[in-house]
């Protein structure tokens, strides 16, 4: 998902991206933040759309720097953490120590006891496998099922508010050169299509008028335009050219 230049140079990730799945009867928003403190700033705001993560842990390096960061931006927003132990047919993987290291870094970082108790799953990622325990053959079958159930039981849903006035925390940007700029963020409150007029609320407390040209939402690596977007979905403005991160739009 890292699209930038200097991204896939350097191979990390420096703005967040947003994705979305569709498991079962279920819609998965799936963000991707920043590793490194260098973005805090990107990280906390991108938190503020999720309610859970899923901390993803290397069999052989372990926790690094940039997971005690984000995780412990994470717990203090009391989001619920789900492990994945990735790479477990690497060599030189060590999951046990990885474990228990894992382990003491919930303990430091933890706000309530709640958080001491997240479920582990191991993974071999880019074949696309997950198991609840350690395979003994690391080439046995596996999907990523597991894991969507966990998401699916453990995450709590996000809280909305779908029959209250629109409203909507400008939380990223995009742009393209057929579109123009795109406003991110998820919707806490009420619904929005395509022609709504709607305000823009200023970081200064000013008030513009704009009107909302298409609502997009995403899937897999690539978006599509829906007729509506609802409280709890994160979507993709075009129309609102003055729109800057941490702003709001509401309803007109």
């Amino acid at each position: 998902m890292d699209s930038g230049d200097q991204e896939r140079e350097r191979g990390i990730t420096i703005t967040a991206k947003v994705t979305a799945v569709q498991h079962e009867d279920y819609r998965i928003n799936i963000i991707d933040t920043p590793g490194h403190a260098d973005f805090s700033g990107e990280v906390e705001r991108t938190l503020n759309l999720a309610d859970g993560c899923l901390l993803i842990v290397d069999a052989q390096e372990g926790p690094m720097p940039q997971t005690k960061f984000v995780l412990t931006k994470a717990l203090a927003q009391g989001l619920k953490p789900i492990v994945v132990i990735n790479k477990i047919d690497k060599d030189g993987s060590r999951i046990a120590q990885v474990e228990d290291e894992l382990a003491d870094l919930f303990l430091e970082l933890a706000i309530h006891e709640d958080q001491l108790h997240y479920p582990v799953y191991y993974a071999v990622g880019r074949e696309g496998k997950a198991w609840k325990e350690v395979p003994a053959d690391k080439e046995a079958p596996g999907d990523l099922e597991v894991i969507f159930q966990s998401i699916m039981h453990e995450i709590p849903a996000p809280p909305a508010e779908p029959d209250k006035p629109f409203q909507m925390l400008v939380t990223a940007l995009s742009w393209d050169s057929f579109k123009g700029k795109y406003a991110i963020g998820r919707i806490t409150r009420g619904h929005i299509k395509a022609g709504d007029q709607v305000s823009l609320c200023k970081k200064d407390g000013s008030v513009t008028k704009a009107k909302v040209d298409l609502v997009f939402m995403s899937h897999g690596v690539s978006r599509f335009e829906v007729p509506e977007g609802v409280a709890g979905h994160i979507v993709q403005l075009t129309g609102i050219g003055d729109a800057q991160i941490g702003e709001t739009i509401a309803d007109a």
